[in-house]
């Protein structure tokens, strides 16, 4: 059951600091396509596995038990979405997270299901 007001009482000060406090649309979207993409248990399993450190396909493939196509989809995604970079080695690709803010909302999405 949801909780609502009593009396319809509009507080024209709270309203305006809820509105200024609303970041603009795009911003908004681009936020949404973020989480979205976050949203993947697949995606979400290649950034812990990365968490710990630089992998290349092949080593994510091997780690989590997929298909190296499967996951050079999943990574081209998390690429889009500034999560993960990568860095050439001769003929081996290595991805790494992007920086330590992927880490940190890993973590705290983690921190906050565990309460």
């Amino acid at each position: 059951m949801v909780a609502v007001c009593r009396e319809s009482v509009i507080h024209p000060r709270a309203v305006k600091a809820a509105r200024e406090h609303v970041p603009a649309a795009v911003v908004l979207s681009s936020m949404g396509a973020y989480f979205k993409t976050l949203g993947d248990p697949t995606r979400l399993r290649i950034l812990y596995a990365l968490s710990r450190g630089e992998l290349c396909v092949c080593d994510l493939s091997a780690a989590l038990g997929m298909t190296v196509s499967a996951i050079s989809h999943q990574l081209s995604l998390l690429r889009q979405q500034r999560l993960v970079r990568f860095r050439r080695e001769g003929k081996v690709v290595y991805y790494r997270l992007d920086d330590l803010h992927v880490k940190r909302v890993l973590a705290s999405q983690r921190a906050h299901l565990a309460e």
